[in-house]
């Protein structure tokens, strides 16, 4: 999957799972999630819509605002887990 494949992905949780005030398209990969609305409430649905798109389970370390604090973040923790699954 590319990277600019991933964001489109990581966008459609964000706007499916209704943790944005604002369309998530909207967003550039660098921006602040939490700056555009995102609550710590939120990012907890966000993590389970993502963890079930992507097949994949946030351990501990990776919970943490700065795992979500924007796509470019949320990107790499899932390419991340996704090596470690592929690895696996």
């Amino acid at each position: 999957m590319t990277t600019s494949e991933l964001g489109h992905q990581i966008r459609l949780v964000l706007n499916e799972g209704g943790t944005l005030p604002v369309d998530a398209t909207t967003l550039k990969d660098g921006d602040d999630l939490y700056a555009a609305g995102l609550t710590s409430h939120a990012t907890v649905n966000l993590m389970l819509g993502l963890e079930e798109r992507f097949d994949v389970e946030f351990p501990d370390r990776l919970l943490r605002r700065r795992t979500f604090e924007s796509i470019d973040a949320i990107s790499a923790a899932v390419t991340e887990l996704l090596a470690s699954k592929k690895a696996a």
